[in-house]
């Protein structure tokens, strides 16, 4: 899975770091990366103008002039635009954009803006980002179409006080809606004659099986039970965003739990004491590894792919190539890992975290912008929600370079023919910059709809099907579901918003520390219970459920 390298950074500017942002940052130049999945289909909105319509967007730069992009050259003669472009580096990207905010000087349209929910709530009551429900109501059919489509996305995108000020990139990585996984090695468990757990019980025997039985059988006692590592470095590497299902939902996040509507704290019930109680005699007995609090992603990959014997036997993480590699054809010890569907605790609780593809938003039009220029924009980025448009913004205008059309007998991820393939391509020049797409940049549909159309390898073992081993393992955790989760991305009201950043913060630190020392033995489950409970009042927690119920709550 390609993911976008474009990352946050932060720092207070002095005069001189001030001057080296703005001398770093152009009108022009920029490049198209390369593509990662991408949207689902509808009809594309374009249309013409008496003459080009010239407009500014706000993007990161790249390695090859935007400019000469040929998308970009499709988009304007396609709508009939000229587009200028005000860039930044990618790492100082939401400085150089706070920056012309701040000064007034901003351009019409933020096509790659990074926007919190709160800036665009903020920028949007000022007046600064235009709505843009009219605009979609007329000119937007496909992203209406998916409005309709997926109600999760509409919620998303949608003000408190009703209005639409910016729209995201909707991305349905299949595999990422159900990331709290656990894998377990396979390979062991037939040596030992054992079974897939399928509770907490069976895992504990398991784990206690792998620690004392010689799983690898190389006479020592050097087996790892259990391994993860902290979710900084891992995605969902913590032992406990698997492991806490199966007594209480835990959406590894915010600790929230929704129920009839009613938002409820997790990490400070009954359910979530048992939770911590099960993983401290996990590591009690030895079965949990010392180094999951601490290690990073590539002290896991050297534990699970050094040569001579294998010595883990499961792991907390949304990925098993975290700790052995799958795309080498070569390698085989990944064949050994399987997917552990979510365990049912003593008290029936059986449940699988969840996100949903809603993450920062990315256009947004300005108050700088004509009407003419306000239609433009909204119908280039209706067009990147059409089949079309999602195709080649993400995998390039020229078909057989980074995209073609599928052939006779290749497989989607459910085994249906596909409609595009990837296989057979050529190789890529490393010496040639590719300046053909958008890839992960601007508004899109990346649905699931959408990634379904591409063929991918059947067999799950190998590395071309390695994404149908990763669907295949989402499918076993689909049906625990909880009835209700909190949504991932909401619109904290403006008077709540400062003391939510605070709050969520301390609280989360709170939470994440003491189940560490709670696991670990530090603290007395029983013993100190009590007063972990009690710490939550100096937190304000009831003001922190307070104003994640206001966040769903319909005004």
């Amino acid at each position: 899975m390609k993911r976008s390298l474009w990352v946050r950074m932060a720092w207070i500017f002095g005069l001189a770091g001030l001057i080296a942002v703005l001398s770093a940052c152009s009108k022009s130049g920029g490049s198209a990366g390369e593509g990662g999945p991408a949207g689902s289909g509808g009809t594309a909105s374009g249309g013409e103008t008496s003459g080009p319509v010239t407009m500014t967007f706000f993007a990161p730069q790249g390695k090859a002039p935007w400019e000469d992009n040929s998308y970009t050259k499709h988009i304007e003669d396609m709508f009939h635009v000229k587009i200028k472009w005000d860039l930044a580096p990618s790492d100082a990207l939401t400085d150089r954009r706070q920056l012309l905010l701040a000064s007034g000087d901003y351009p019409e349209v933020f096509l790659e803006g990074k926007l919190s929910y709160n800036d665009v709530l903020t920028y949007g009551k000022q007046g600064v980002f235009l709505p843009l429900n009219d605009l979609i109501e007329q000119y937007a059919p496909n992203i209406k179409a998916m409005m309709e489509k997926k109600p999760y996305f509409k919620d998303a995108i949608t003000a408190p006080d009703g209005n639409i000020y910016a729209l995201p990139r909707l991305n349905e990585c299949y595999h990422c809606t159900f990331a709290q996984k656990f894998w377990i090695n396979k390979e062991w468990l037939d040596t030992l004659g054992l079974d897939i757990p399928t509770t907490t019980d069976e895992l504990y025997t398991v784990l206690k099986a792998f620690k004392e039985q010689d799983p690898n059988r190389n006479g020592k006692a050097d087996e790892i039970p259990l391994t993860g590592a902290p979710k900084k470095y891992v995605w969902n590497g913590n032992i406990d965003a698997f492991l806490m299902n199966a007594f209480i939902y835990n959406d590894n996040s915010k600790y929230l739990i929704v129920e009839n509507g009613k938002v409820s704290f997790a990490a400070n019930q009954e359910g979530w004491k048992q939770g911590l109680a099960y993983m401290n005699k996990l590591y009690k007995e030895g079965l949990i590894d010392p180094a999951a609090f601490t290690q990073n992603d590539q002290a896991l990959g050297q534990l699970g792919n050094r040569e001579g014997d294998e010595l883990v036997g499961s792991i907390t993480t949304a990925l098993v190539s975290y700790l052995v590699t799958p795309y080498d054809p070569n390698a085989t010890r990944h064949k050994h890992w399987v997917i552990v569907p979510p365990l049912k605790g003593p008290e029936g609780v059986q449940l699988a975290g969840m996100t949903q593809g809603i993450g920062d938003f990315q256009f947004a039009v300005t108050n700088k912008a004509t009407e003419e220029q306000r239609i433009a924009a909204i119908k280039i980025a209706d067009y990147a929600f059409s089949e079309e448009g999602a195709l080649l913004s993400e995998y390039g205008t020229e078909e057989g370079t980074g995209w073609k059309k599928a052939e006779e007998g290749e497989k989607n991820i459910d085994g249906a023919q596909a409609k595009y393939s990837f296989s057979g391509l050529p190789e890529a020049d490393p010496d040639q910059i590719r300046n053909d797409s958008w890839s992960l940049m601007g508004p899109k549909d990346l649905s699931k709809e959408f990634r379904d159309l591409f063929a991918v390898g059947q067999d799950p073992l190998t590395p071309e099907g390695y994404e149908t081993r990763l669907a295949q393992a989402t499918n076993a955790y689909a049906p625990y579901a909880p009835a209700e989760a909190y949504p991932t991305g909401v619109f904290i009201r403006p008077e709540d918003a400062d003391a939510a950043s605070q709050l969520t913060t301390a609280i989360q630190d709170y939470v994440q520390s003491n189940m560490a020392q709670f696991i670990i033995g530090s603290l007395d489950i029983e013993k100190d219970w009590d007063a972990y409970v009690k710490g939550f009042d100096g937190l304000n927690l009831a003001r922190y459920i307070e104003i994640y119920q206001n966040a769903i709550t319909k005004e």
